[in-house]
């Protein structure tokens, strides 16, 4: 089932709305037309009490500080490019320099400031409501007009599905993901220290002082990143470790198979709310990041976001892989579609 609702007005003068995707099991999803935005994710936990377990605003207004990507839709390029520009078809394309020297997340003119076109329905999969725009020659400092659609979808499964499907007119870069915060105990509980992880990976991307890829592939198996088994999120976070010292906590990326076949990434548990979140995707690399960077930031019904309030799982190519090559690379062919999917499922343990 699926409802919309105003969400004001952006400072073009469109009408934002928020989309309501519900399923029979008491699940709920708010998403937006605006920056194709996730707003919230509302989730039954052990007691059958409805939790919040996604970070985000409580207005459309306050989406336009939104630096720290809460709910956001990330695109044409998730993540880093070393010294802001990047070699396409022999021409070089210089990018925002956001990111001490380096492009993060595209730069400043970002994706989730942006309106989009929508069309809902249902499939057999369950309720889903698409966004789209297409994202013209040079917008972000990338070639070529490039067409996105993101369409969200919530299953009876309890599935909240993320389909990307995106061509461009030219060769360019395409690696979008989702940026969304979750704390599977609430959104307004604090910090996601006490919740316990699974990364199904025992090799990361070595990172330089700037959280740049090295190209170098590192085992973490028996270190404080390995979550190859359930392990508290708190509890080697802070450790003398020198990735971590580097990143302030976990902001790296896991190394999985570039078969694009769908697959179980990452599992996160909450033991105060007993919600549960599987992660799936067909990509080769997933970022997780800690919410290092938040540091007060007022939500949802005044909650305020301290230092690890919640945590990322970005599925996208590897950080630089438009210039690493030994990456799997994110340069997209002119005319060729690209389609990815990223799946997170909720339950109760």
């Amino acid at each position: 089932m699926l409802k919309r609702k105003s969400f004001g007005v952006t400072k073009d003068g469109e009408k934002a709305s928020r989309f309501i995707l519900e399923n029979s099991k008491g699940m709920c999803v708010e998403v937006s037309d605006f920056g194709a935005l996730v707003l919230s994710i509302l989730v039954p936990d052990k007691r059958d009490s409805i939790r919040d377990v996604v970070l985000g605003f409580e207005n459309l207004k306050d989406y336009y500080n939104n630096d720290i990507g809460l709910g956001a839709y990330i695109g044409r390029n998730a993540n880093r490019i070393e010294g802001a520009k990047v070699t396409i078809e022999g021409k070089e394309y210089v990018v925002d320099a956001n990111n001490n020297g380096n492009n993060l997340h595209s730069g400043f003119d970002r994706s989730h400031y942006k309106f989009y076109r929508s069309q809902f329905g249902q499939n057999e999969e369950g309720s889903f409501v698409e966004f789209s725009r297409n994202s013209p020659h040079m917008e972000q400092g990338l070639p070529g007009n490039l067409e996105q659609k993101i369409r969200y979808m919530l299953t009876e499964k309890n599935e909240f599905i993320i389909d990307y499907e995106m061509v461009c007119d030219k060769m360019t870069i395409v690696n979008p993901t989702n940026h969304s915060y979750f704390n599977l105990d609430g959104h307004n509980s604090g910090t996601i220290l006490q919740h316990e992880m699974e990364i199904y990976s025992d090799k990361v991307l070595n990172i330089d002082r700037n959280l740049i890829p090295t190209g170098e592939i590192i085992n973490v198996t028996k270190t404080p990143m390995d979550f190859q088994y359930r392990k508290e999120i708190g509890k080697d976070i802070d450790s003398d470790y020198l990735p971590l010292i580097i990143a302030g906590g976990y902001d790296h990326n896991y190394v999985f198979s570039n078969d694009r076949k769908l697959k179980k990434v990452a599992k996160l548990y909450a033991a105060d709310s007993g919600i549960t979140m599987a992660v799936f995707s067909d990509l080769c690399g997933l970022q997780v990041y800690s919410g290092n960077f938040l540091n007060g930031q007022t939500g949802k019904a005044g909650a305020i976001y301290i230092k690890r309030s919640g945590i990322c799982f970005e599925t996208q190519f590897y950080p630089n892989s438009c210039k690493e090559a030994s990456f799997p690379s994110c340069i997209l062919p002119g005319d060729e579609v690209f389609q990815s999917r990223t799946v997170y499922q909720f339950e109760v343990e």
